[in-house]
């Protein structure tokens, strides 16, 4: 079997665990195979060199590239938490709002709500503002 081929194996082996592990560290010796294995065939160079190349590569990936990838797969997207999304919106009461029932339309799905007050009561038809979500209720009071 041609030496690059066995390179090329070792980088799709080492890639496809990368899958199992999610640490980013496999990978980095994925791309030093990837590079060993383009430079045997290339070059046609001896296994020592195709190590050497090999060894290079999975530092530099390991030491550059991979703290970038941790870090800015640590971060996360950014993107708004759905739920603090809603806080301040308006809503519609669809059926009567008091301290343990009540439905309102908000962003257009249907929620259970309870007042911010336990004393209040809103009708339907009325528009609310949600100012928490607590589990899968929303928390309204009316706006003036």
């Amino acid at each position: 079997m041609p030496l690059p081929l066995i390179w090329l194996i070792l980088a799709l082996g080492l890639a496809g665990a990368e899958a199992l592990t999610g640490d980013m560290f496999l990978l980095m010796l994925a791309g030093g195979a990837l590079a060993a294995s383009g430079s045997s065939w290339l070059f046609d160079l001896p296994l020592w060199a195709d190590g050497a190349v090999f060894l290079v590569v999975s530092v530099l990936l390991l030491v550059l590239v991979r703290p970038a990838l941790r870090r800015r797969f640590e971060a996360g997207s950014g993107l708004p938490d759905l739920v603090k999304a809603l806080e301040g919106k308006s809503a519609l009461v669809l059926e009567r709002v008091a301290e343990h029932e009540g439905q309102v339309k908000l962003d257009g799905e249907v929620w259970t709500a309870r007042p911010l007050n336990d004393h209040d009561v809103y009708e339907p038809g009325d528009h609310v503002t949600v100012v928490r979500i607590d589990g899968a209720t929303a928390v309204v009071f009316k706006s003036m």
